[in-house]
C-alpha cells in the first residue's frame, strides 16, 4: 500500500471529510441492507477516538433532475446512530451554507451526514468549483469508498486538490487484498468469473490471463463461449457480435480456460420452470442455459481445491431463482472449505451468494465495489486512489 492512510496524519481535534460508500438499498426510508455501513465503522471509529469531527458524504442511487427525497442520505444517518450507538447529525445539503454551518457546529466525537453528493450535477463531471465547496467543509479528506475509486468525480477526485487526502481502513483493505492478487499471489491462482455477459469482462479475462493459472468460467458468459468452440446452446443468452472475441481469449488461453461441462436448462427463466441438467453438447432446440451442471462443479472443485489464490467475480447461473441457484452456492461453499488458501469475492451477486449462504465469515475477503474491483483487475487506474497522497 504506497499510499497515505488514516494512520499516517493527525487528526486531533480536526474535521475530517470522509467519502464513504453508502449507496445502499432502501425499503421506504429505512435501510434493507447495511452491509456497506458496517464496513466503513472501523474507519469512522477509528477517527473518533482519536478526537476528529466526522463528516461523512456519500452517494445514493441515481437522481435525475436535482434533489428527489427518495433518494436522500437520511435513512444512512439514522441507520449509522444505531450502529455507533450515539446521535448522528444530518444537513440537508453536501455545500453551501447549511452543509457549512451543519459542519462549523461539530465538536470532536461528533458525527454529521451529509445529502446525496449527485443532487448537483457537477458532481459526476468532477466540477471543480463544487469539490472546493466540499473541501471548505473540512481540514482533512478521507477516502474510503473503494466502490466509487473508479470515477473521477467531486467527490472522490476533485476534492483531493484542496485538502491534505489519504485512504480509510477499507480502502487500504481492499488495495491490499487486490493489489496483493495482482502483484504477488499465492500459486496455484484460480480465477472464477461469472455473470451474464461477456463485452463486460472481456479485458478482466485478458489480464488474470495474464496472472492466473486457471480461469473458471460460467453464468451467461458461459453461453457466448460455448457457442464460440461451436457447440449449439438453444434458446441461451449468447453475446453473437463477441464470439470473435471468445475465440481468441480461448485460443489465448489453451488449456487453461475452463467451460461448463453440464448445463442446467429451462424452456423460461422463471422460479417454477421445469429445469433439467445435459451434457453442454446436447442443449435442446427451444431450451436456455441458467445454471452449471453437477459435473461441472465437480471439475471445478478438482482445479480449486490445491489453490492458494482464488478470485470470484459473478455467479454461476441465475441465481436468484431456486432451480437455478445451485451451482452458484456450490462455489460459495468450495471457496469457504478452503484450507490456507487467500480466497477474494467480488460483484452484487457473488458477495450475496456467500452472505446468503452464512459463508460471508470463511472467506478471506469479500470486496464492497462490483466494477471498481473489477477494474482494478483489468489494471486500470481508479482515479479516486491515484489522487491520494503517497506515503
Amino acid at each position: 500500500m504506497k499510499k497515505k492512510t488514516v494512520r499516517d496524519i493527525d487528526v486531533k481535534g480536526k474535521r475530517v471529510l470522509v467519502r464513504v460508500d453508502f449507496n445502499v438499498p432502501l425499503k421506504g426510508d429505512k435501510v434493507s441492507d447495511d452491509t456497506r455501513i458496517r464496513a466503513a465503522l472501523p474507519t469512522i471509529k477509528y477517527l473518533l477516538e482519536k478526537g476528529a469531527a466526522v463528516i461523512l458524504m456519500s452517494h445514493l442511487g441515481r437522481p435525475k433532475e436535482g434533489p428527489d427525497p427518495k433518494y436522500s442520505m437520511k435513512p444512512t444517518a439514522t441507520r449509522l446512530a444505531e450502529l455507533l450507538g450515539k446521535s448522528v447529525a444530518f444537513a440537508d445539503d453536501c455545500v453551501g451554507p447549511k452543509a457549512e454551518a451543519a459542519s462549523s457546529a461539530l465538536k470532536p466525537g461528533d458525527v454529521l451526514v451529509l445529502e446525496n453528493t449527485r443532487f448537483y450535477k457537477g458532481e459526476t463531471k468532477n466540477d471543480p468549483k463544487l469539490a472546493e465547496q466540499m473541501a471548505k467543509l473540512a481540514d482533512v479528506y478521507v477516502n474510503d469508498a473503494f466502490g466509487s475509486a473508479h470515477r473521477a468525480h467531486s467527490s472522490t477526485e476533485g476534492v483531493t486538490r484542496f485538502l491534505p487526502a489519504v485512504a480509510g481502513f477499507l480502502m487500504e483493505k481492499e488495495l491490499d487484498y487486490l493489489g496483493g492478487v495482482m502483484e504477488n499471489p499465492g500459486r496455484p491462482f484460480v480465477a472464477i468469473l461469472g455473470g451474464a455477459k461477456v463485452s463486460d469482462k472481456i479485458g478482466v479475462i485478458s489480464s488474470l490471463l495474464e496472472k492466473a493459472n486457471t480461469l473458471l468460467i460460467g453464468g451467461g458468459m458461459a453461453n457466448t463461449f460455448l457457442k464460440a468452440k461451436g457447440l449449439v446452446v438453444g434458446d441461451s443468452l449468447v453475446e453473437d457480435d463477441v464470439l470473435g472475441t471468445a475465440k481468441e481469449l480461448m485460443g489465448k488461453a489453451g488449456a487453461r480456460l475452463l467451460l461448463p461441462v453440464d448445463v442446467v436448462v429451462a424452456q423460461a427463466m422463471e422460479a417454477g420452470a421445469h429445469a433439467q441438467t445435459v451434457s453442454a453438447d446436447k442443449v435442446p432446440a427451444g431450451w436456455r442455459i441458467l445454471d452449471v451442471g453437477p459435473e461441472t462443479v465437480k471439475r471445478y472443485k478438482e482445479v480449486l481445491l490445491p489453490a492458494k489464490t482464488v478470485v470470484w467475480n459473478g455467479p454461476m447461473g441465475v441465481f436468484e431463482m431456486t432451480p437455478f441457484a445451485a451451482g452458484t452456492k456450490a462455489v460459495a461453499a468450495i471457496l469457504a472449505e478452503l484450507k490456507g488458501a487467500t480466497t477474494i469475492v467480488g460483484g452484487g451477486d457473488s458477495v450475496a451468494a456467500v452472505t446468503q449462504a452464512g459463508l460471508a465469515g470463511r472467506i478471506s475477503h469479500i470486496s464492497t465495489g462490483g466494477g471498481a474491483s473489477l477494474e482494478f483487475l483489468e489494471g486500470k487506474p481508479r482515479p479516486g486512489v491515484v489522487a491520494l497522497n503517497d506515503k
